[in-house]
């Protein structure tokens, strides 16, 4: 039995996804950081009481893992991806085993998902869950507004992985 494979091409609506990946964690990004340096942005919160040395490298570093995190799913749709680059010793040239990069994305995915999951269920206050109070509804507006499009991470992941599992299929299981 052959474990060949040929190239299918990326289809155009994973090469967006990919690319509004970072766009979806921004907007959740640019929120925590006014939360690093004290202001609640209008939740009904007792401040942390944390100092600022601590709270200010915190939500940068949130906010710099999220964005890494989305930029590295474009390795889903990159031939990087696929294809350990020629510059890298050793490894260079290699193709990436298809379960190597699979299961990461499918376990990230799912836990994403699960975040979708709490997000729905604390918005709109089903089966008893709730989110943190806000001062005023346009506070908590604005929250679900920006804490939205992050929240479709997982499915969007899923939906890429199953992609690249497809594409990078052995012949004989086509």
């Amino acid at each position: 039995m052959s474990h060949a494979t040929t190239e299918r091409p990326v289809p155009r609506w994973a090469r967006t996804t990919a690319r509004l990946l970072p766009l979806l964690a921004l907007p959740v990004c640019l929120w925590r950081l006014p939360v690093g340096f004290g202001f609640q942005m209008g939740m009904d919160l007792p401040p942390s009481g944390q100092p600022l040395l601590i709270t200010v490298p915190y939500v940068l570093a949130l906010s710099l893992l999220s964005e890494a995190f989305a930029l590295l799913c474009a390795g889903l749709v990159r031939p990087w991806g696929e294809t350990v680059p020629a510059r890298v010793p050793v490894l260079g040239g290699r193709r990436i085993p298809r379960h190597a990069v699979t299961v990461p994305a499918t376990l990230a995915g799912l836990g994403f998902t699960w975040l979708l999951v709490d997000w729905v269920l604390c918005a709109f206050h089903l089966a008893g869950f709730s989110d943190v109070g806000y001062t005023n509804g346009w506070w908590r507006a604005l929250a679900l507004i920006v804490s939205g499009p992050f929240a479709l991470w997982g499915p969007l992941i899923l939906a890429l992985a199953l992609g690249y599992h497809r594409r990078r299929r052995p012949l004989a299981a086509r």
